[in-house]
């Protein structure tokens, strides 16, 4: 079992880069962590991280997600570039549509996970992980350089998520865009009323299970007048990183580097539904890795260990923590990859990567926390039923 991880929250960066919201978080009292490199909020004055957790899951919350990095990938071979580094099926896309997808390497291991929006059949809109920004630009740099009719630049500017189920009703107040007809996975460039950009990418997606949009605004002041026009209104709250992992967690969404790494492929970390159906022929797959992930999915007993959920009572499992058989006290037999509190459920969630055949949920686990084995049992992901807004 393989799995390289990083610290939730880093520590001892000394020069730490401020994103185009920075003043905002120390004007409503953010307790300021390092984050890949990045000054980012990680609670907020008056506000629990449970008290954050249950609003964004009651009404709506705002995170600053400005220190992801964004990118645009455009030529006419953009989409053939793009299918050799992952396995979606970029193709047969519609414009202004997205799918969650992942970055490979040769050996079909998660460089990292990434959105990819397709706006026309040459041009695409891709969102990446803060903490791989510098092997992600140099992993695309170096691919991208077979193939001479595509280009691929990074840019920057503040990237709001607004999550709960009063988003929609909270920004079709700033927009004339028909927010009813923009479904999850769905995007479209428009305007914020009071504001002069009419290029904001207005993407139904987020990362709590809720409801919600995610907007990349270019112009960096109008980010920030923006962001402080929500903060007015009574159902709005600026939301942390405890809280955006916990929300995450009941989602059962996973983490870069914690749920996803270079050595585990997507098979391992149940996300085969990345894999393009279209894609599943040795005819058809031709991206990184694809002979060792279509042979996992073609044979899922080679399949040793894989990622399921966990829950608990008690103290809450941790990244590391391993897992042993409950009928086998001293067996191995897994490794929890992350876990939290569940302010919705009560008592705790997690992922794991567990080991055959202790995966099918019921199954009883022990896990080592402070020295001491605790029960603990799989769990069928997600642990809270998302809430994305689909046609009927």
């Amino acid at each position: 079992m393989m799995m390289r991880s990083c610290r939730r929250y880093s520590t001892g960066v000394e020069a730490l880069i401020k994103t185009p919201l920075y003043s905002l978080h120390v004007e409503h009292g953010a307790t300021l962590v390092p984050y890949a490199g990045f000054a980012m909020p990680v609670l907020y004055k008056g506000q629990s991280h449970i008290e954050s957790h249950n609003w964004t899951r009651s009404k709506v919350g705002i995170f600053d997600v400005s220190h992801m990095l964004q990118h645009r990938v455009k030529g006419n071979s953009a989409a053939e570039f793009l299918q050799k580094i992952t396995p979606s099926d970029l193709k047969a896309l519609e414009p202004f549509t997205s799918t969650l997808s992942v970055l490979l390497n040769d050996q079909g291991g998660v460089i990292d996970d990434c959105i990819i929006t397709k706006h026309d059949e040459n041009e695409f809109y891709i969102v990446t992980n803060a903490g791989c920004r510098d092997k992600d630009t140099a992993f695309i740099k170096e691919e991208i350089s077979q193939f001479g009719n595509a280009s691929h630049e990074n840019f920057e500017g503040t990237l709001l998520a607004i999550q709960g189920p009063q988003a929609a009703e909270t920004l079709q107040k700033f927009t004339k865009l028909d927010l009813t007809k923009l479904y999850f996975g769905n995007s479209a460039f428009a305007k914020l009323e009071g504001f002069t950009n009419d290029a904001i990418h207005i993407a139904r997606s987020g990362y709590t299970g809720e409801d919600g949009f995610e907007l990349s605004i270019p112009v960096d002041h109008e980010g920030l007048e923006f962001t402080k026009a929500l903060l007015e209104l009574e159902q709005i709250k600026p939301i942390g990183l405890a809280a955006r992992d916990s929300l995450r967690l009941e989602a059962g969404m996973c983490l870069y580097g914690h749920e996803l790494n270079e050595q585990t492929t997507p098979v391992e970390s149940s996300l085969n539904w990345l894999i393009a159906k279209s894609r599943r022929t040795p005819e058809t797959a031709g991206f990184n890795g694809s002979d060792r992930i279509l042979s996992q999915i073609q044979n899922p007993k080679s399949v040793s260990f894989k990622r399921v959920g966990i829950q608990s009572k008690g103290p809450s499992p941790r990244e590391g923590n391993k897992i042993y058989s409950y009928e086998e006290p001293d067996k191995q037999i897994g490794v929890v990859c992350s876990g939290s509190p569940s302010p919705t459920l009560g008592g705790n969630v997690g992922q794991a990567f567990i080991h055959k055949p202790h995966q099918k949920s019921g199954t009883k686990i022990l896990i080592e926390i402070r020295n001491k084995k605790r029960e603990a049992h799989v769990a069928k992901l997600p642990f809270v039923a998302p809430k994305f807004y689909k046609p009927e």
